[in-house]
């Protein structure tokens, strides 16, 4: 008998994990921990003396955010019809300029309500200000893996220079250590923000300083044709730099990664850099569409990412699950370049894996309990007794809309659609208030 912990039960349990299995009538148990101690059949579970959760519907983890601004929330909209760098640094940059700690945390909080409600439980933040992201997400009991941001351009030096920018990121990691609060919910990595704000110095040595801390590097890499003219017309193109520089080897994710050649993903592979796909901002931004089918026959690990909510502009991982698989069968000329499975994967254990976090993305023993409990009563499921038409219709027809609970490390942080530790229409309000004043 399991003694302690809870139990979920639902008719159809997607783990995520190896041969992506389809368990009907499955069973999560999740100890007093916070972590999965046993996935499987009903039938085979083992006895529990705790309670019983008898969910209708589909059980699957949690999503995993690659790439991510979410306290721009508030700049939603601005500057929609612009290419990447007059978005950039004509809207974008000027309105954070004007940012309070206060707007960021008001930001954070209110788009991890947003991430949550979706299904989401782990983003990845390149941002800064990370006291008030890290209260925000506390607040609202979702997962972060947080690089504070190290950049060096116009306007932004009123933060410091990317030299303290750089070590008050490793002081942080120094005192608290790489993760911290409850349930390991924060985890602290480098944001080095691209090579066209930073000298080779700087990404040079934020890499080093998180390959000595076991730390996530997290940069924009080759986004656009447009950003990066200078640092092709020296290195040949930006990966190359990286490499050039230093900058690769540990724990690398490449946001972007548009304007990459076979060369530049050659050079992936051998250092193990990851990349974070955000298909919905890039078409958006019209900086193009990402070779993931090239950077998948490679060998090189993809996670889905929305990017920033101001340039996105939504928060939806499901949506960008769509458009990547959209994007990758027009750009292969072939309808089963991204099926249902992968995109689906890629928005959990692929995440997972593209962070190096071996313990969220997939139920299974181990794992935090970050789950997710979808409807299946829906027109969207025509057969749902059926694997593959299930796959199918989550992806292309269900999504977002039927998220209805979510767990992290086995906390309920929504319930029936709604935040359970926010008051939701508190944090719509204040997020209005900051953008009344940020949109003037």
């Amino acid at each position: 008998m399991t003694s302690g912990g809870e139990r979920f039960t639902a008719p159809v349990v997607l783990t995520c994990g190896a041969g992506f299995p389809v368990l009907r009538d499955g069973v999560v148990d999740v100890g007093p921990d916070g972590r999965i101690a046993h996935v499987g059949p009903r039938a085979d579970a083992p006895e529990l003396d705790g309670p019983v959760h008898a969910l209708p519907g589909l059980l699957m983890p949690g999503m995993v955010n690659t790439h991510c601004h979410t306290p721009m929330l508030s700049l939603r909209g601005m500057g929609g019809d612009l290419p990447l760098m007059s978005w950039l640094q004509k809207v974008m940059w000027p309105a954070e300029a004007r940012f309070t700690e206060e707007d960021v945390r008001v930001g954070m909080t209110a788009g991890a309500v947003e991430l949550l409600r979706t299904g989401c439980t782990t983003s990845v933040e390149m941002y800064f200000v990370a006291d008030a992201v890290i209260e925000a997400v506390l607040t609202a009991g979702s997962r972060v893996l947080l690089t504070p941001g190290i950049i060096a351009a116009p306007g932004w030096d009123r933060l410091g220079t990317w030299e303290e920018m750089r070590d008050g990121v490793s002081a942080r990691i120094d005192a608290d250590g790489l993760r911290s609060g409850p349930h390991e919910r924060v985890e602290l990595g480098y944001g080095p923000h691209s090579a066209y704000t930073l000298p080779p110095e700087a990404l040079a040595t934020s890499a080093e300083a998180a390959r000595e801390r076991g730390a996530l590097l997290h940069v924009h890499v080759a986004e656009s044709r447009q950003e990066d003219l200078a640092q092709r017309e020296e290195f040949g193109s930006v990966p190359a730099q990286l490499e050039a520089v230093g900058a690769l080897g540990g724990r690398v994710l490449a946001a972007h990664s548009v304007q990459v050649s076979a060369e530049d993903i050659a050079l992936y592979r051998r250092h193990g850099v990851a990349v974070a796909h955000c298909p919905g901002s890039n078409a958006k931004l019209a900086a193009g569409l990402a070779p993931v089918g090239d950077l998948r026959r490679a060998g090189v690990r993809i996670g889905l990412g929305t990017d920033g909510p101001a340039s996105g502009d939504d928060l939806d991982l499901w949506h960008q699950a769509r458009l990547a698989a959209l994007f990758a069968r027009v750009r292969e000329d072939d309808a089963a370049a991204l099926t249902a499975a992968d995109v689906l994967l890629m928005a959990t254990r692929d995440g997972a894996e593209a962070i190096d976090r071996a313990d969220i993305g997939v139920l299974e023993p181990g794992r935090w309990a970050d789950l997710v409990h979808v409807d299946l009563d829906d027109q969207a499921f025509i057969d749902p007794d059926d694997d593959a038409q299930l796959l199918s219709n989550l992806v292309w027809a269900g999504g977002s809309r039927l998220v209805r609970d979510v767990w992290v490390a086995g906390e309920r942080v929504i319930d029936d659609g709604e935040p359970v530790k926010v008051d939701a229409e508190r944090a719509r309000a204040d997020l209005r208030a900051v953008a009344a004043r940020l949109h003037t």
